[in-house]
């Protein structure tokens, strides 16, 4: 794991051109603690643009500062930070359009979650500088999330009359179609929740997870991927506009370094966090080691969720995105939708 985290802290280096010193603060909002997986490598390019470009980053996190998440999009808008990275299900509530671009049970793998994210891209791009005055220079997934429980499951049938955990409205909508009962809450909420049984699942990605320490108090790991958690690095959209050619040049390169850096890490960390969790091998001092039972993923459960998703989900948030998108369907159609196969009506 150390050799792979260094292989892409070197790609991720070398994307930032040489320039001239350090001289133009960069206000930089992050999610990545200490702890987490993707640190590292967004900590290498802050470094590497201090270093070699015009810029001086300036890093804070929403956590030490007591920031909500859910705020990133206008932290950025309003110019109390220049860049910030976000977790798009978090500030989707402030637009449904964004959510489009990682729907619950429209992607289920990495690979197929990268077509829908480049498909996506632009129409993405376009609604954040028109809505909020950002530009996303960096688009990624956190990792694929998936099921924990404290008790006996095998299908997504088990969920039926259960309380599990959800952070966005697609979320919830499947959840529902599963016979569950969608709770919503924050992060740091859900490991007492588990523990006391006020929710019995909770959905969230294995590194996430095995960090979180939610193995304590679950049992059982159901791998199917309802969505890859993606996130995204905005930049508020006249900061950039003030920059210089080079600049921007520097940063787009840096940022693009970044974002394909952390698809590869996704993946690793993906299987590497699942086989700690699940008592197999685990080469890592990031991740604990536990033995939690890994359910094995049946063909009816991924034919169940993608019905789930083309018959309900998509065409739910298709409704709440265009009372205030009326192009909404129209733009996923031809872009999401021709990628992953799946229609608005």
């Amino acid at each position: 794991m150390h050799r792979f985290v260094l292989a892409l802290l070197t790609a991720v280096i070398a994307y930032a051109p040489v320039s001239a010193r350090a001289e133009v603060p960069v206000r930089w909002l992050s999610q990545s603690q200490v702890t987490s997986a993707q640190y590292p490598l967004e900590t290498a390019t802050m470094d590497a643009l201090t270093a070699e470009t015009e810029y001086t980053v300036r890093r804070s996190e929403f956590q030490a500062l007591g920031l909500n998440m859910a705020d990133g999009l206008r932290l950025v808008r309003t110019g109390t930070f220049d860049l910030a990275s976000i977790t798009v299900g978090l500030v989707a509530s402030d637009d449904p359009f964004l959510e489009g671009i990682d729907l619950i049970g429209v992607s289920t793998s990495i690979d197929d979650l990268r077509a829908a994210v480049g498909a996506y891209r632009d129409a993405f791009n376009a609604r954040l500088e028109e809505r909020f005055g950002v530009r996303a220079l960096a688009i990624w997934p956190f990792g694929s999330q998936i099921f924990f429980c404290n008790q006996p499951i095998t299908t997504l049938s088990d969920l039926q009359g259960l309380k599990v955990r959800s952070y966005t409205a697609s979320m919830s909508t499947l959840l529902e179609n599963l016979g569950a009962t969608p709770v919503t809450l924050a992060f740091p909420e859900v490991y007492p929740a588990l523990q006391r049984g006020v929710a019995s699942c909770g959905i969230t990605s294995p590194t996430s997870a095995n960090t979180g320490k939610w193995p304590e108090v679950t049992t059982h790991v159901l791998p199917l991927s309802v969505s890859g958690a993606v996130q995204a690095h905005v930049v508020n959209l006249n900061w950039w506009n003030d920059q210089s050619a080079a600049g921007q040049a520097a940063l787009a390169d840096a940022l693009q370094g970044l974002e394909d850096a952390l698809w590869a890490l996704a993946r690793a960390t993906n299987e590497l966090a699942v086989s700690c969790t699940t008592g197999g091998p685990c080469d890592s001092d990031l991740y604990g080691r536990y033995d939690l039972t890994l359910v094995d993923i049946s063909q009816e459960d991924l034919a169940s969720l993608r019905q789930i998703a083309a018959e309900a989900i998509v065409g739910d948030w298709a409704d709440r995105c265009e009372r205030t998108y009326p192009e909404c369907a129209a733009v996923w159609n031809r872009t999401v939708g021709a990628a992953r196969g799946i229609s608005v009506n």
